[in-house]
């Protein structure tokens, strides 16, 4: 197994403290990130992971909503609380709080529900879109690149990200569109546990859904003076699907205004099956250039 997926499964493997007050409490380690930040997806899926420890092993993820409160320190782990807010016959729910030096960093409620039979459709994937062998990887794309985070996100990361048709790292190609597809999928073989490829998926849907607002603005990651921060994180589970294979992320951002931008996705397997939905609004800050005239 290459390191980025050791890294991956070990910040997954949150560690049971054993205290049982009025909620459940789990330690996980922090993934070392170029700029010093805790990436956002990491925790996301690591509360996923603390809320599932506290439900019956029958009842998987379908819904999460997540705030993120604070920059995280990858130099410090983090603390999950987990309170189990209510077991029904179908539906549990829980609130995870995830902390750093005794101040929250994430707050998230999830939903987990049994199996259960219903009525069923979907929004029909894409056509016509390039196969992602056809694709630059991230790693071919960034390869000359010095920059400590290109390099990071070249080689380091445990997932494959290939846009269609250009990436936006260095530089926006084409026409200006606030809208994109890139296919993903880890860079390697992961355990069968249904729960665990669930929770990387989360992980993975961090990557680049705030890239349309930045697509359709010509805003590169980098563009100088550029501040981005995701603010809140929403998706739901609808079909099974390993995150070791193919996966095509659709995403498309209908606003942006105020310094933030809602951006939402698609997940789908390479069979046409819509694997989840996404929805996060980010903070996308860019310099302003002075009038004509006028002296900044």
């Amino acid at each position: 197994m290459t390191e980025p997926l050791a890294s991956l499964l070990t910040v997954l493997d949150l560690t049971d403290t054993g205290a049982r007050t009025s909620e459940d409490i789990f330690t996980g380690p922090s993934q070392w990130m170029p700029l010093g930040r805790v990436y956002g997806g990491q925790v996301l899926a690591q509360s996923i992971v603390a809320a599932q420890r506290t439900v019956p092993d029958d009842r998987s993820v379908h819904s999460m909503h997540g705030y993120f409160l604070r920059p995280g320190d990858v130099n410090l782990p983090i603390t999950f609380s987990v309170d189990r807010i209510h077991d029904g016959r179908s539906f549990s729910t829980r609130r995870t709080q995830a902390y750093q030096g005794g101040k929250p960093i994430l707050s998230m409620i999830a939903s987990f529900q049994d199996e259960d039979e219903g009525v069923t459709h979907q929004v029909d994937m894409p056509e016509g879109l390039p196969e992602p062998e056809s694709l630059p990887s991230s790693a071919s794309a960034l390869a000359q690149v010095e920059h400590p985070v290109a390099q990071y996100w070249a080689s380091d990361r445990p997932f494959d990200m290939r846009h269609v048709t250009s990436p936006i790292y260095l530089t926006v190609e084409g026409e200006h569109v606030p809208h994109q597809a890139v296919w993903f999928r880890a860079i390697g073989s992961l355990p069968d546990d249904p729960d665990l490829h669930r929770a990387a998926l989360a992980y993975a849907s961090d990557y680049t859904i705030m890239e349309p607002v930045m697509r359709g603005h010509g805003i590169a990651w980098a563009t100088p003076g550029l501040k981005a921060a995701s603010l809140d994180h929403a998706m739901w589970w609808h079909r099974f699907a390993r995150v070791d294979e193919w996966l095509l992320y659709v995403q498309e951002s209908p606003s942006a205004s105020g310094g933030r931008g809602l951006s939402l996705g698609r997940i789908y397997s390479r069979d046409g099956r819509l694997i989840a939905s996404v929805a996060q609004e980010a903070m996308v800050r860019v310099p302003q250039t002075p009038a004509p005239g006028r002296t900044p």
